[in-house]
């Protein structure tokens, strides 16, 4: 079985799909490809989440989290299921365990805008008052993070000889 295992975790650059340079976007074709054939995962570089939107994004997830439990169970809402706002400790288990989860998080989702008609099926986001800059520096991570997901998943299309 060791034998199988990897040496090391790929290590891509998304500037090199985004770059506008064919021979670039083809090499990082084939090599997410590649990774995601033999390991199932790469290490992505240039998603477009700058140091100082990190820095921003933990400072603002600390603060929240940093809070006593009675405020942050204020921002958790049942009939949501965790698709968003907080979700306390022991609220989740691990298949087939009946101990909570030691766990807490925040569930920051897509905001559909305008008259999309799937804007029904999204939940609203739910945004911690203590924190006055938590929405907006989430939802920068989100739209960037998302951004980077859409290239790659276009670069797995282009790898399984699809439409881009």
């Amino acid at each position: 079985m060791a034998d199988n295992l990897p040496d090391h975790i790929p290590s891509l650059d998304l500037a090199d799909f985004r770059s506008g340079d064919p021979a670039r976007k083809a090499k990082f074709v084939k090599e997410l490809g590649d990774a995601y054939q033999s390991i199932g995962f790469i290490a992505l570089k240039n998603h477009g989440l700058n140091e100082e939107q990190t820095k921003a994004l933990y400072s603002d997830v600390q603060e929240f989290f940093q809070l006593p439990d009675q405020a942050k169970q204020a921002y958790e809402v049942p009939e949501l299921a965790g698709q968003r706002g907080y979700i306390s400790k022991g609220k989740e288990h691990a298949k087939g365990r009946n101990t909570g989860d030691l766990k807490e998080f925040f569930h920051v989702g897509q905001e559909v805008e305008g008259e999309d008609p799937v804007k029904d099926q999204y939940p609203a986001n739910i945004w911690p008052n203590e924190v006055p800059r938590f929405a907006q520096s989430t939802m920068k991570a989100y739209r960037t993070l998302e951004s980077a997901g859409k290239d790659v998943l276009r670069a797995i299309a282009l790898y399984l000889e699809l439409p881009e």
